[in-house]
């Protein structure tokens, strides 16, 4: 027991030595640290010393080099925009010299223009008294020559112009007449034999129709069966044809009104076969129209079919052979326009072939130059501006299409195809008894020409022919010339144009007599 304690407190006494040791040897190791930490700083800092001062003595150069750069430029700068500025100084001195001298001239100029100014003043009070002087013996001159005359200035200056006038009408006269007669020679007789062959050659009939049908029945009590129990037969009828359908007071006759001349076709040829059926009800009513239409659709289509074959017009359209065969139940003026349009073809491809022109091309303008005509109550517009754009939506030539849109017009734009359809057209419908009009309305037209015509002097008499197409004024040969015929002809047809209404075109002839008479002795 004793010998444990014993060996413990040694041990204690060795770790109480050792711990001692220990502090000491550490003390002495930081010490040498320290020391050698301290060396080395102050070589770092003696070295960071040297080096600042190395920098320092690097940039003190490096501003010196920088300082007289800037000063070389800044002395380089200097000298050129001293010598910019000699060189405007010395611009400007010479421009101020410049000045001074144009404005010395100016100085010189003005006084020369102040004499020359006052020279003209003095000039211009001169002529002024010249005038005044020259004026007065002007007027005792005319005064004198009045006195010697016997007229006065002022008549003699009016006798003066009715001279000029006169001798200028008869100069204007007298040129227009051979324009006029120059015209005749190459262009008048051949004209007239060209329509004149084609009028003899070719001889239309007309068909004159209007806008009611009228279907005879077998008896009046047919009329009770047309009408139905409260109406409801004829209330199906004019729904299904759309047509207004009359039953008055004539005798086993009934009457169907419309503007539509297909629809009345139709609602004729339904209410015949109804009444030659004897059913007369709505649903039979519905049944009859429907097959009529159809069978008139067919009857259209093949009538434009037989027209352009008859006509020698082949390759149309569809649509255009059904335009053209619809044309049968369309009038004009009481003139049937498929038999018109006919007319216009036949006689327009005789007046191209008597001027060597396509005979096939005129037909064709003249055949389908009232297709408008149509359709013209179902699109807004005239007919002739119809049929020109149906016919150019179906494939017809520029050229046809043209005569088909100026076959209305005046002819100052117009094509020679345009010219003969237009001519054609005008010949068609200016045949007697073509176009019915109103006996007061014909006569009234007439009596207008012949007035406009009596109203200008030296007209002795006038006589409006051809329908009032024409117009053959006589005129006193002692008061009108052979040249104040043609300035004359120009002035009735100008009041004409201006004052009347017409269709086509009105054709005005001068006739002066100069009569011979002497005595055999």
């Amino acid at each position: 027991m004793l010998y444990n304690s014993m060996w413990i407190l040694a041990i204690l006494v060795a770790l109480a030595v050792g711990a001692a040791l220990g502090v000491v040897i550490r003390q002495r190791i930081s010490q040498k640290k320290l020391e050698s930490c301290e060396n080395l700083s102050s070589r770092i800092v003696d070295e960071a010393k040297k080096e600042a001062e190395t920098i320092k003595k690097e940039a003190i150069l490096q501003a010196k080099e920088n300082l007289l750069k800037f000063k070389t430029e800044f002395e380089r700068d200097t000298r050129e925009r001293k010598g910019e500025l000699d060189v405007l100084e010395r611009r400007l001195r010479s421009k101020e010299e410049n000045l001074d001298r144009k404005t010395d001239l100016l100085s010189q100029k003005e006084m020369v223009i102040e004499n020359r100014e006052k020279e003209l003043l003095g000039k211009e009070s001169l002529l002024s008294e010249k005038h005044e002087r020259a004026d007065r013996i002007l007027d005792e001159q005319k005064l004198k020559l009045e006195q010697i005359a016997g007229i006065t200035a002022e008549e003699a200056k009016n006798f003066l112009i009715q001279s000029m006038e006169a001798e200028a009408k008869r100069d204007a006269a007298l040129t227009i007449r051979k324009i006029d007669e120059e015209a005749r020679r190459t262009a008048d007789r051949a004209s007239r034999e060209v329509i004149a062959y084609a009028i003899q050659r070719y001889a239309g009939d007309y068909v004159a129709e209007n806008t009611v049908s009228v279907v005879n029945l077998p008896n009046d009590e047919m009329k009770g069966r047309i009408i139905g129990r409260e109406g409801r037969n004829i209330r199906a009828i004019e729904a299904a044809t759309g047509i207004d359908l009359i039953v008055d007071d004539t005798p086993e006759a009934v009457v169907l009104s419309s503007f539509d001349p297909v629809r009345r076709e139709v609602a004729r040829l339904s209410l015949e076969r109804l009444i030659t059926d004897g059913r007369i009800h709505p649903g039979r009513i519905e049944e009859i129209v429907k097959k009529v239409r159809t069978e008139v659709d067919g009857i259209i289509k093949e009538t434009g079919e037989r027209i352009s074959f008859d006509a020698g017009v082949h390759d149309l359209h569809p649509e255009i052979i059904t335009l053209l065969g619809s044309l049968k139940f369309r009038t004009s003026y009481s003139q049937n326009v498929l038999q018109h349009s006919i007319d216009v073809a036949h006689l327009t491809g005789m007046m191209a072939a008597e001027l060597k022109m396509n005979i096939k091309e005129a037909k064709r303008a003249g055949l389908l130059h009232d297709i408008g005509k149509a359709i013209d109550h179902k699109v807004e517009g005239t007919h002739a501006a119809i049929g020109a754009d149906y016919a150019k939506r179906f494939g017809e030539s520029p050229r046809i299409v043209q005569a088909i849109a100026t076959h209305h017009d005046d002819g100052r734009s117009n094509t020679l195809l345009g010219v003969l359809v237009q001519a054609a057209d005008t010949l068609s419908a200016a045949r007697p008894g073509a176009r019915r009009e109103m006996l007061e309305s014909y006569v009234k037209r007439l009596e207008e020409l012949e007035n406009i015509a009596n109203s200008f002097n030296g007209v002795d008499k006038s006589f409006a022919i051809q329908a009032g197409r024409e117009i053959r004024i006589m005129v006193e040969n002692e008061k009108i010339s052979d040249n104040d015929t043609v300035v004359l002809c120009k002035d009735i047809i100008k009041k004409i144009e201006a004052e009347l209404a017409y269709p086509g075109q009105i054709k005005v002839t001068v006739i002066r007599e100069t009569r011979v008479s002497d005595f055999a002795r």
